[in-house]
């Protein structure tokens, strides 16, 4: 609809508020008369509680209680669900233990709640935390993913006997590896998928209270939308009505996933303010982010590929190993599984896979979703096999994979675990990307940084992932007395731009003013029953098709109110640009939402009103997918990497607005370079958390980042009516193979095929200084 309809780059409503102070984050809230908490954790990672003495806590002037799970316990307070639920190849369960909200007995890694203070400031509270004292008989522990699984390594669950959570596996390993010694080429690559830590932009917060003669709970909180979090923590946790419980989130400085969870740390303040019948508030710390907010990936791989003699793929094996901290969260183990696995012969045609993975405990903070869930660590196995098969078989990097894509002909293509993949371009999404990359020239610059004592790669990084997922979501349309148009969103936006797109949506189908239209969104006491959320990269799909469908029911009630009042059928009627046109006459549809408060204007059997509430469901996902080229320099002396330029190429379907989606995109490959070449989640031997603040953590800054080239090859989905596929995961999950890739292009002169990330100066340093030493050896 003009300038501000779909396709339009319109610049972001939201941003006007936020860039200029008017936001309101959880911590911009305050209640009268609210206490401040503050919480005590673990200083080991594995240790026997022998008692909790909050004796000198109390005596503080101004500390209000002191609660630990054995006050939880005795009030009934459940413990926190996981939806795992795997089995063995032979049918035996996986192991599965409670969590309890805050543990009693033992304590498994450093930074688990152990009591919550609460104080009249928070300055109190944070004094009176120090001085709870608690007995502990320390334990050994482990915090390695590659020991874990050893026979001697500390048990954290020692009723299992075991760190193994369940052995999952899918395929026919002796038939894939009778494939595998039969081709005429075999590649193997061993991998490392580091771990990251979220950091977004507002440490978690919470302030809550509590309303006792209405037994009404109410939590601000930053989330990826509400109804999930409420629904767990009146049903499992606090055994209260649903309606009982209320989730209010305003502006929330970014999701990653991590922000869609259940920590004890909200369900401690929504008990304690329940408990106290009084406000209370708790603004955690970047330290505590990073020691209690689920960190992501930390796997292991193991992976070969075998080709023919025209270098087709005739089989793949994955094995994985895969940390899930010390306990099970929401979907930690679950992201090899259905968050990578379905996708990890990416965009490639594999007539055979075997894969298997192997959960273990340790003694650190779980894992669980982060930007990709799976779908970045998927692709990375698979692009660096395709690296390992061009130099394998003497083939281009592109050429490799030009051989393997699945063609738009093979559409639509059925995956090995049961997904089908509706539709993309991947040869032509590449061909665009090494055009834009300027790649037949690439030799050439080559030699110039040769010829300034520098290194220079390129690198590239082809991937496909799933969006849309728990496809299901209650939207409403409401025209508004004031003539305001309400969106009433059951997904949340928490940067995605949803105020700016969903205006854009309206005004295309309703023709209303783009200023006009209004997004409602973030609070359970306000959306449709049936919201989800916000995350996985589908409130284009679930959110924007709900719309289309709330709009077209205001359609088809607007025509019978206009054709009653221009004395017209209904079917007579139509409706284009925001008007109703029947013969002469005509009303806008903005007529039409004021005649429809008037019962006495409505045809008989109608309500007033144009207001519209519809749960969007639709079965099945899309594929985003995508080809990111890299291109860097190092300083062989000081393995200092600057990338120098970064080209993406992305199809996600129809693309509603594109000033938008390259910010997506910018987004995520900020996040996927992050952990390429600074991000790592470090563990001593005993459990200790070594990167616990931006000292000792490598967040990538302004000088780790190049220009993004961000193009567009639009495929649209055929599985919604929007034709649209998710852009919020593409960049992490397209960079961190196409980083890699490069640095180890520039590094071939040394013999060096493959470097575990994070890529630092340190570790490319001491590779190429190994690959001299063992040269002049």
């Amino acid at each position: 609809m003009g300038q501000y309809g779909i396709g339009q780059p319109v610049r972001r409503k939201e941003d006007v508020r936020l860039l200029t102070g008017k936001g309101q984050y959880t911590d911009d809230i305050n209640i009268d008369g609210q206490a401040w908490a503050a919480f005590v954790r673990s200083s080991h990672a594995n240790a026997k509680i022998n008692g909790i003495d909050a004796t000198d806590a109390l005596a503080l002037p101004g500390v209000v209680a002191v609660y630990t799970g054995f006050d939880l316990d005795a009030a009934g307070i459940g413990t926190l669900p996981s939806e795992a639920d795997y089995k063995n190849r032979d049918g035996s369960s996986m192991h599965k233990p409670e969590r309890k909200i805050m543990p009693t007995e033992q304590t498994r890694f450093v930074g688990e709640v152990l009591a919550i203070v609460v104080a009249e400031t928070g300055a109190l509270a944070r004094e009176a935390a120090d001085l709870v004292q608690i007995d502990f008989d320390p334990l050994p522990a482990i915090a390695s993913t590659a020991h874990a699984l050893d026979d001697d390594a500390p048990k954290v669950w020692p009723e299992f006997g075991t760190n193994l959570i369940v052995h999952w596996e899918y395929g026919d390993e002796a038939e894939v590896e009778a494939k595998l010694k039969a081709a005429k080429t075999r590649v193997t690559v061993d991998l490392i998928n580091n771990r990251v830590a979220p950091s977004p932009m507002e440490p978690r917060c919470v302030v809550a209270t509590y309303e006792a003669p209405d037994d009404q709970l109410t939590i601000y909180s930053p989330t990826q939308g509400g109804r999930r979090l409420q629904a767990k923590l009146a049903t499992d946790l606090f055994h209260m009505p649903v309606d009982n419980v209320r989730f209010i989130s305003r502006d929330t400085g970014g999701g990653f996933g991590v922000r869609s969870k259940m920590y004890p740390e909200t369900v401690a303040i929504a008990f304690a303010a329940k408990a106290l019948n009084r406000p209370v508030k708790w603004r955690g710390d970047r330290v505590e982010t990073f020691m209690s907010d689920y960190h992501g990936r930390d796997q292991i791989n193991h992976a070969e590929m075998g080709l023919d003699a025209d270098g087709k793929i005739v089989a793949l094996k994955v094995e994985t190993l895969l940390n899930v901290g010390a306990y099970l969260s929401e979907n930690g183990i679950r992201l090899p599984m259905e968050g990578g696995g379905r996708i990890i012969p990416c965009g490639y045609h594999v007539p055979d896979f075997y894969f298997s993975v192997k959960p273990m405990f340790t003694n650190t903070v779980c894992t669980d979703t982060y930007r990709g869930a799976g779908r970045p660590e998927a692709n990375y196995i698979t692009e660096r096999l395709m690296d390992a098969a061009a130099d394998a078989t003497g083939l281009s990097i592109a050429e490799i994979r030009r051989r393997n894509f699945i063609t738009p002909q093979q559409m639509p293509y059925r995956t090995h675990l049961g997904f089908t993949i509706d539709s993309g371009d991947f040869a032509g999404t590449m061909d665009m990307a090494i055009k834009a990359a300027h790649w037949d020239s690439f030799t050439e610059r080559r030699k110039q940084s040769e010829a300034q004592g520098k290194l220079r790669g390129i690198g590239l990084a082809v991937f496909i992932e799933g969006a849309g997922s728990r496809p299901m979501e209650g939207m409403r349309l409401r025209f508004e007395e004031n003539g305001d148009v309400s969106v009433i969103a059951g997904t949340y936006s928490h940067g995605q731009g949803h105020e700016t797109v969903y205006s854009q949506l309206v005004t295309e189908w309703l023709g209303v003013d783009y200023d006009k239209v209004k997004l409602i969104n973030g609070d359970t006491g306000t959306a449709p029953k049936t919201s989800i959320g916000t995350f996985g990269s589908r409130s284009s799909m679930v959110g924007g098709g709900g719309i289309r469908r709330a709009a077209n029911l205001i359609i088809a009630k607007g025509r019978k109110i206009a054709g009653h009042l221009l004395q017209a059928d209904a079917e007579a009627v139509s409706f284009a640009d925001g008007v109703f046109r029947a013969g002469a006459g005509s009303m806008t549809i903005e007529d039409v939402a004021v005649a429809s408060r008037d019962p006495s204007k409505l045809p008989e059997g109608l309500t007033p009103g144009l207001d519209e509430e519809v749960t969007y469901k639709n079965e099945v996902e899309n594929f985003p997918n995508g080809a990111h080229v890299v291109e860097v320099e190092i300083d062989p002396d000081t393995g200092v990497i600057q990338i120098v330029a970064y080209t993406a190429v992305d199809d996600c379907g129809v693309v509603l607005n594109p000033f938008i989606v390259h910010g997506q995109v910018y987004g995520g490959v900020a996040q996927g370079v992050g952990q390429a070449l600074t991000e790592s989640v470090v563990y001593d031997e005993d459990g200790q958390l070594l990167t616990a603040s931006y000292m000792d953590y490598g967040m990538p800054r302004a000088h780790t980042m190049a220009h993004v080239e961000a193009l567009f090859n639009v495929v649209p989905a055929t599985t919604n009516e929007l034709g649209v596929k998710g852009a919020g995961e593409a960049g992490a999950t397209g960079a961190p193979a196409a980083v890699v890739s490069a640095v180890c292009d520039a590094l071939k002169p040394f013999g060096i095929r493959h470097l575990d990330m994070p890529l630092t100066p340190e570790t490319v340093w001491r590779a190429i200084r190994a690959a001299r030493a063992g040269k002049a050896a």
